[in-house]
């Protein structure tokens, strides 16, 4: 379980300012958040990720792109880490794929009968309803802070995540997701572990609800 999830979130700008919340924001912010995700088809993007090892006290980082796709109730996730760290991932039928060019490594997960848990990390990113994050996790509402998503400055919410699954609290202490209320994604991701390590995740170039090429994402052994 706990390799399927980390490997599925290693598949998710600068601060100007942020706004401090008001009572009844965080309703208002999961019911547009309920309205995004039924206009959700897919979404393309290029990312950055960022991590950060306390104990070494250094950050490497990784570029790449991905994709999500909605059909019906299933989703769908392809990723391609960029070289010299190359690799694949895809996120299908309820399986995880993971595989290493470089070594012909290939890794498959079965999701099983936790298959809504791994998608509820999926859709942080992409497509998800404001209904099903509060039932997965708790939220706290932070405001909202301007990220550019590339093209264009966005008045994101930042919203703080704590699930309620004390498996997924002993990988990740807490979750901060900025989104994009109106579209349902998210521009920006950081994940902190117990150690005190965190990953953040930058999302640019997003290309909304066209269709998308997943040619690009299909590995060769």
């Amino acid at each position: 379980m706990k390799k399927i999830l980390i490997a599925l979130l290693l598949a998710a700008a600068p601060i100007v300012s942020f706004a401090q919340p008001k009572p009844g924001e965080l309703d208002q912010v999961l019911r547009q958040m309920d309205t995004a995700s039924t206009k959700f088809k897919s979404a393309e993007a290029d990312f950055q990720w960022d991590f950060y090892e306390r104990v070494v006290k250094q950050t490497t980082s990784e570029h790449g792109s991905i994709y999500f796709k909605k059909n019906g109730a299933n989703l769908e996730m392809g990723a391609k880490v960029n070289p010299p760290a190359a690799k694949f991932l895809s996120f299908k039928d309820g399986k995880l794929v993971v595989f290493d060019p470089n070594t012909k490594d290939l890794k498959v997960f079965a999701s099983g009968k936790n298959r809504a848990q791994y998608e509820s990390f999926l859709t942080l990113g992409f497509g998800g309803s404001g209904s099903e994050l509060a039932k997965a996790w708790t939220v706290t509402y932070l405001g909202t802070e301007p990220l550019s998503d590339g093209s264009s400055t966005i008045n994101t919410a930042k919203l703080d995540l704590v699930s309620k699954d004390a498996n997924v609290r002993n990988m990740f202490t807490h979750i901060t997701i900025w989104v994009d209320t109106n579209r349902g994604i998210s521009l920006k991701q950081q994940f902190f572990t117990p150690s005190e390590d965190y990953r953040t995740t930058i999302y640019s170039n997003i290309r909304y609800n066209q269709p998308v090429n997943t040619k690009p994402f299909e590995y060769k052994k």
